[in-house]
């Protein structure tokens, strides 16, 4: 008998494919999620296109990179969260109602992600859970329950650095708009492009003095409740601690 990683590739090949919403005439999914009705606030972000942090050499960078899960108390910045979100989301243009172009490389430009970030210390801004709205480049905060950073750490199976961190990245899946142009292959792409974007973070958190651990283990069912996704049409895929490195690194 197959094991299901064998079969999923199996049933992805092109071979295999269907034809695709795109070619069936179907109009695309929209390149970004509506608010929720109850989000709390918007927050604006210093532009990246202004912010003078300083820097390390690329070559710098990649030969610095770890997994770093322990952090010193020391916050982010406005700024500094402002390019991490950039680096790993930003918009550099926008063909309206057809696709984005970012920072980091999409499947088709399909660009299947929202960011969302629990908060837990970044100068100004209050702690909980916070979702980045990339072709605007602020933030909203959304509802949240006192103890989100808890209930986040016990979802990805009790790791702690999740709640040690200044930030941890959650990112979500919106399936539709890369299953669109590509059928079912689109989720192959899907785990591609997370690569991309955990890759950016942790360059880029390398450049402002902090740095960052991908977290795949998690319960998928206890993420996705949490953050009220129904797990098909929009589901956790990856997430991120980052927080500046302690004194001693």
């Amino acid at each position: 008998m197959k094991g299901i990683g064998t079969e999923f590739m199996e049933r992805t090949r092109y071979e295999a494919l269907a034809l695709s919403d795109q070619a069936r005439g179907v109009p695309q999914p929209p390149l970004e999620l509506a608010l929720p009705p109850d989000a709390l606030a918007l927050v604006d972000l210093p532009a990246p296109s202004g912010l003078d942090l300083g820097g390390v050499a690329l070559r710098d960078a990649i030969g610095a990179r770890r997994s770093l899960r322990e952090y010193s108390e020391e916050p982010l910045s406005l700024a500094e969260l402002s390019f991490l979100l950039w680096a790993t989301q930003g918009v550099r243009e926008t063909v309206p109602g057809r696709f984005t172009l970012r920072t980091v490389p999409s499947a088709g430009a399909r660009h299947p992600f929202e960011t969302l970030f629990l908060a837990n210390r970044i100068e100004g801004l209050p702690r909980g859970l916070y979702r980045f709205l990339a072709t605007a480049h602020r933030l909203a905060r959304l509802p949240a329950p006192g103890d989100v950073a808890d209930r986040v750490a016990t979802a990805a199976l009790g790791q702690e650095m999740v709640k040690r961190s200044a930030a941890t990245f959650i990112w979500i899946a919106v399936p539709e708009r890369t299953t669109w142009r590509y059928g079912e292959r689109g989720y192959r792409y899907l785990h591609l492009d997370a690569g991309h974007v955990a890759q950016n973070l942790y360059l880029a958190a390398e450049s402002v003095g902090a740095g960052g651990c991908a977290i795949a283990a998690f319960s998928d069912d206890e993420m996705n409740a949490l953050l009220r996704l129904d797990g098909e049409q929009q589901f956790v895929i990856y997430l991120a601690s980052v927080g500046k490195r302690p004194r001693s690194r």
